[in-house]
């Protein structure tokens, strides 16, 4: 049975190299939501970070078809990155702006129930989740908590999973009923080019996001990041809003329904 989660709960996705530019304003407007008695729940990455320590650890790193290859030895360092330093920065960050806040991990109460992907044989230890301990989510901002996740999932054998931090999301929010989830990016939204000038687009359908990759519309470094936020739409998420974390109020501006950052709908 689905738990009965705050109507003011939102499920928040912020990348690796995203939260490494996140202005101090940003932690504080999260402050002054939980004030309002909106229930932020926040997922986040460190492709970055792992990537970076993997390679002062002299372990090979690869990507197929966009997910980390991720063998055991891969897997404890993704597990400590993100669930170690990723996880703990986040939260010190938004307690210094005085909201509360916890760090766990998909592991922890077996938030994150995980089984691997088809192409497991290929990949190794890479998740797809099969099932979120919603209930838990629920006690801890029925607490007043701020959660913060670490994708990391887990099996009934007890078998970790390297997830993906939007796939992760989307099911954390879908799980818990949330149908409208935010992405933070370092983009304003979704920039298409028109006369030669990126503008960015305020609403779009998945479909139309295909259609504009296929034709060159979407190019670049762009189209990673939409792909990213497409993954975020499964179950009951109905939308996700592509934002900038810099620009100051963004969450405050989306939860309000103003006008900002890029709107993807089903």
């Amino acid at each position: 049975m689905r738990c009965i989660m705050n109507p003011k709960s939102f499920v928040l996705k912020c990348g690796g190299s995203t939260l490494e530019e996140l202005p101090k304003t940003f932690f504080q407007e999260l402050k002054i939501l939980q004030d309002e008695g909106y229930s932020p729940v926040i997922v986040h990455g460190g492709g970055p970070a792992i990537s970076n320590t993997l390679t002062k650890l002299n372990i090979e790193t690869e990507f197929i078809n966009g997910l980390r290859k991720t063998t055991n030895e891969v897997l404890d360092v993704v597990e400590m990155v993100l669930s170690g330093k990723m996880n703990k920065e986040i939260v010190r960050k938004i307690q210094m702006n005085g909201a509360n806040t916890l760090g766990i991990s998909g592991v922890d109460g077996n938030l994150l129930e995980a089984e691997p992907v088809h192409n497991a044989e290929e990949i190794g230890y890479v998740g797809e989740i099969k099932q979120v301990n919603a209930e838990l989510i629920q006690s801890l901002t029925n607490s007043g908590y701020i959660p913060v996740i670490a994708p990391i999932g887990i099996d009934r054998n007890g078998q970790r999973y390297n997830v993906n931090a939007d796939t992760a999301a989307g099911a954390v929010a879908s799980h818990i009923g949330v149908h409208k989830m935010i992405v933070v990016t370092d983009v304003p939204g979704i920039l298409k080019e028109v006369n030669h000038q990126s503008e960015v687009l305020p609403n779009v359908t998945t479909n139309e996001i295909e259609e504009m990759i296929h034709f060159g519309e979407i190019f670049g470094g762009m189209i990673p990041k939409v792909r990213a936020a497409m993954k975020c739409i499964q179950g009951d998420v109905q939308e996700v809003i592509i934002v900038n974390g810099s620009e100051p109020n963004v969450l405050t501006k989306v939860l309000k329904g103003e006008t900002i950052g890029t709107r993807i709908t089903k």
